[in-house]
C-alpha cells in the first residue's frame, strides 16, 4: 500500500512538472510585436479593450506598445524597423510613397472613421458657427497632418479660407497645444481627448464643435507595416488584426460605462467619470468601424482632402498601399 501511495504521489508530482514546464514553453512562445501609435487617447479605445482583455495574448502574442508623440516619429520608427506595426493616419504612408520609399508602408487596417478632436473656445457658445472663426487666433495642428487637414476641409466646406479669415498657429508641437491654450495663448484651440474635456473640467475653455461630427465619415487612422514586414509576417499580421476585431466587435456591443472600465488602467492619470464622458462623446458621434477593413471609397476620399489641402503632389494607386485580406479574415472568423 505504502508503495503504490508513494508511486501515485511521484506520478503527480511529475504530472505536476510537466503541466508546469508546458505552461513556460507556452509563454515563451509569445511573438514579441513592438506596436508605435501616434498617440495615447482614448480615441483608440477598441486597442486598449484588446490590450485589457488579453486580446492579442490570446492570438499568441506579446505586444509592446510605445506612444510615438506624432505621425512623422511613428512613422520614422515603422521605416526603421524600430517598430513592427504603426498606428497613424494613412496620409504618412502616401507621402513615403511619394517620396520614393524602397519598401513602401502598406496600411492592412482601418480602426476610426471619423476625427477625433473637438474645436475648444475661450468662451461658451451655444449656438456656434464655422463663420465665428473669422478674424481669430487658433491652435492648429502640424502641417500636413491630418488633425489640421481635416480642419481646413471644414472650414472650405463652410466657406472659410483657412489661409485668409483667420490666423492659425501651427508652431507648437503636438500635445502641448492644450498647455499652450490655458495659458492664454489663442482664441480657440483644436484639441484630442482628453485635452478638450480637461480644458472644459478646468474652466479653461469649452467645447464647441465635434471635427469628427463636421467633416463625416473620414479615414482618420489605420494600422500599417512594410511591405517586407506583411510578406514575410503574415500569421502575426493575421494574429494582430484578429485581436483587434476583438476590441473592435467589444465596443461596439457594451456601454461606455463598461469601455470605460476595461480601458481605465490605460489612463490612470484620469478619473474614471472623465473616461467614461470621454468614450460616451466618441461612442455617440459613431467613431468607431464595425470591421477593419480600408475601404477604397474611403482610400479616395483622404486623397482628396490630401489634394485639396495642397499637400498631395500626385494620386496613389489604391492597391498599392491598402491591404485588406487579413481585415476581411479578421470579420469573418
Amino acid at each position: 500500500m505504502k508503495r503504490r501511495l508513494t508511486a501515485g504521489l511521484l506520478s503527480l508530482v511529475l504530472s505536476g512538472i510537466l503541466l508546469l514546464a508546458g505552461c513556460g514553453s507556452k509563454e515563451e512562445s509569445a511573438v514579441k510585436v513592438t506596436l508605435n501609435e501616434v498617440a495615447h487617447s482614448v480615441f483608440y479605445a477598441p486597442q486598449y479593450v484588446a490590450l485589457e482583455k488579453g486580446y492579442f495574448a490570446e492570438e499568441g502574442l506579446d505586444l509592446e506598445l510605445v506612444n510615438g508623440y506624432g505621425a512623422d516619429k511613428t512613422m520614422t520608427a515603422v521605416l526603421s524597423g524600430e517598430a513592427d506595426i504603426g498606428f497613424m493616419g494613412a496620409e504618412a504612408s502616401i507621402y513615403t510613397y511619394l517620396e520614393g520609399a524602397e519598401d513602401p508602408v502598406v496600411n492592412f487596417a482601418q480602426l476610426t472613421q471619423r476625427a477625433g478632436n473637438f474645436l475648444v473656445s475661450r468662451q461658451p457658445m451655444e449656438n456656434f458657427q464655422w463663420s465665428d472663426l473669422k478674424g481669430q487666433e487658433i491652435l492648429g495642428g502640424r502641417k500636413g497632418g491630418m488633425p489640421q487637414m481635416v480642419f481646413e476641409y471644414i472650414l472650405k466646406k463652410n466657406g472659410l479660407d483657412p489661409a485668409k479669415d483667420m490666423n492659425i498657429d501651427q508652431s507648437i508641437d503636438f500635445g502641448s497645444t492644450a498647455a499652450a491654450f490655458s495659458g492664454g495663448l489663442g482664441d480657440f484651440t483644436v484639441e484630442f481627448e482628453p485635452s478638450a474635456t480637461l480644458l472644459e473640467q478646468q474652466g479653461d475653455g469649452y467645447v464647441v464643435a465635434s471635427l469628427g461630427v463636421d467633416s463625416g465619415y473620414v479615414p482618420y487612422t489605420a494600422y500599417s507595416a512594410k511591405s517586407s514586414y506583411l510578406k514575410e509576417n503574415p500569421e502575426i499580421i493575421q494574429k494582430f488584426t484578429n485581436a483587434m476585431q476583438k476590441g473592435m466587435d467589444y465596443v461596439n456591443s457594451h456601454t461606455p460605462e463598461e469601455i470605460a472600465q476595461v480601458i481605465a488602467p490605460q489612463f490612470e492619470e484620469t478619473d474614471p467619470d472623465t473616461i467614461t464622458a470621454i468614450v460616451t462623446r466618441y461612442h455617440q458621434q459613431d467613431t468607431w468601424k464595425e470591421d477593419l477593413i480600408f475601404s477604397q471609397e474611403s482610400f479616395e476620399l483622404l486623397q482628396d482632402i490630401l489634394d485639396e489641402a495642397g499637400e498631395l503632389s500626385a494620386r496613389v494607386p489604391y492597391d498599392e498601399l491598402i491591404n485588406t485580406d487579413f481585415a476581411e479574415k479578421a470579420a469573418n472568423q
